[in-house]
């Protein structure tokens, strides 16, 4: 092929990927921060379309959207939150899917501090113990539901320190200010096990099951980013990235 007529069809090629490359401005839960910066490059590779990811807690980005933020899609960290906008209208009914279940751990930054059962906690030697707020984050709901079970809330809710969502939560235990803290296996499993510290992985049936639902919100419908976004998180590639955290599918 002559050099000008390869450089036209190279620039036609060029145009028609950016012309249907689109970007989708997603609000995500605080815990799914890494694997969800990891499935943004790779659905960028992927596709051509852009997520623009922003974290916090589930329940400041539910009142943010109800005041009118302008999120286009909704990684939360629970199912009940992503349900209240469809019912609300405020998001596409038949675009709500569960993208992950979290696992929940008790984690300490210190090497053998936390033991494989969870018997620190009866213990009740440390000073300090981190928990996202239960009322805007689930798996702070989680922690204390797990508390109230083993019957170490009341005992234990003087040493409580709340982190308004789950990534300043680690940020307590990680710095050493809490002894021990609640947060997503995500956030401290690296290559299939814990990275760092100690903890104990909480077994699932202690608490309500962590379902984590996607939704496009209403400013996002017909956003081909948004859809083909949601599609991914269904796909072999996201769920093996997902699964690679800690999380169930």
């Amino acid at each position: 092929m002559q050099p000008t007529r390869l450089f036209t069809a190279l620039s036609v090629l060029i145009f028609n990927v950016s012309a249907h490359a689109a970007e989708v401005s997603v609000a995500v839960a605080a815990n799914f921060t890494a694997p969800m910066k990891t499935i943004a490059a790779e659905f960028a590779k992927d596709t051509g379309h852009q997520a623009k990811p922003s974290y916090g807690s589930s329940g400041k980005f539910y009142a943010q959207i109800k005041n009118g933020a302008p999120f286009q899609m909704f990684l939360s960290a629970d199912d009940e939150t992503p349900a209240k906008l469809v019912q609300e209208g405020m998001a596409v009914a038949d675009s709500r899917t569960t993208y992950a279940i979290g696992t929940l751990v008790l984690w300490s930054a210190q090497p053998g501090y936390v033991d494989a059962k969870g018997e620190v906690l009866k213990k009740g030697q440390f000073n300090k113990i981190a928990l996202a707020n239960p009322k805007l984050a689930p798996y702070g709901k989680a922690a204390v539901e797990v508390l109230t079970g083993m019957g170490l809330q009341t005992s234990l809710a003087p040493k409580f320190v709340q982190g308004e969502n789950i990534a300043q939560t680690w940020q307590f235990a990680s710095t050493g200010n809490a002894e021990l803290g609640f947060v997503a296996l995500s956030q401290v499993m690296k290559e299939g096990k814990i990275a760092s510290g100690s903890g104990w992985i909480v077994p699932a049936k202690l608490h309500t099951p962590i379902r984590q639902d996607a939704v496009i919100l209403t400013n996002g419908k017909g956003n081909p980013a948004a859809e083909a976004l949601l599609k991914y998180l269904k796909s072999e590639k996201a769920k093996a990235i997902i699964k690679s955290y800690g999380y169930e599918i």
